[in-house]
């Protein structure tokens, strides 16, 4: 985790989020590298999940595509170590949804992803409060755990995830900037900075905000007052688009360098 910690007292955070063997495992972890070469500073790798309940349809079609092509939490976790073996400072979430954890075991799943070189996991639907066992799973091997918070989360949700956070192991909050799923288009990006900034203050923990970031100006407005963005559905678009691998990693790179600069600028 305090690699995590280390990117978010150096400077506003862009955070980067792929579908991990979408379209393929091996291409996955160099896409994942053009992004940290363009200026990622943590990596989202994600879990493909065949019922995913917060993507939106780019994101659910390259999970589908992954897991077609046998994709999974184990070749996530293959990811992560070549990542880690090649990029030995970069942050890596393991981003996805409670099942695959479950059926591994949570002791297992914690201990097998901080052997591979993650920092942290964020699972998707696992509310705070059912979330103990994993959490204390994930310190016991060093792991943090990213909570998940939204422009609906009430007082006592807030307060859960900081009696939570005070007994260590949240290197940050993700700020779900929309009620809505990833990729959402219309998204306010200054005014989720602004709530992600009060929540900053409420909580004591770095804010970076995600869903719906998807250009130069919304990175740039989202982080003006957090501690930067979270882009991924713009991303995967790319892949998907791309005709060729050195296509995608072209258009990938270009792009991240492009919000880079839009965090840097905020």
């Amino acid at each position: 985790m305090k690699r995590l910690e280390k990117a978010l007292a150096r400077r506003k955070v862009l955070v980067t989020y792929l579908c991990v063997g979408d379209p393929s495992v091996e291409e996955s972890v160099e896409l994942a590298r053009a992004c940290v070469k363009a200026g990622a500073d943590v990596l989202e790798l994600g879990v493909p999940f065949s019922d995913p309940t917060a993507d939106g349809p780019a994101i659910a079609r390259a999970s589908q595509r992954a897991i077609a092509a046998g994709g999974g939490l184990e070749a996530t976790l293959r990811a992560a170590r070549a990542l880690r073996a090649a990029e030995p400072e970069v942050g890596i979430v393991l981003f996805g949804y409670y099942n695959p954890l479950f059926v591994r075991g949570e002791a297992r799943a914690a201990r097998e992803a901080a052997e591979a070189g993650v920092d942290a996991l964020l699972v998707v639907d696992l509310p705070i409060e059912e979330g103990e066992t994993l959490r204390e799973a994930a310190r016991v091997n060093g792991l943090g755990v990213v909570p998940l918070l939204a422009p609906t989360s009430s007082a006592e949700r807030v307060a859960a995830v900081r009696e939570s956070a005070s007994r260590g192991g949240t290197p940050f909050v993700y700020y779900v900037s929309v009620t809505g799923v990833t990729g959402a288009g219309a998204v306010d990006a200054r005014e989720a900075g602004d709530r992600a900034s009060s929540l900053r203050a409420e909580l004591g923990l770095p804010v970076v905000v995600g869903f719906g970031i998807d250009s130069r100006d919304k990175a740039r407005a989202a982080a003006a007052r957090s501690d930067g963005a979270v882009v991924g559905t713009v991303l995967v678009r790319l892949i998907e688009d791309g005709k060729t691998a050195a296509e995608r990693r072209t258009a990938v790179e270009k792009l991240v360098r492009e919000l880079r600069a839009g965090v840097d600028e905020a």
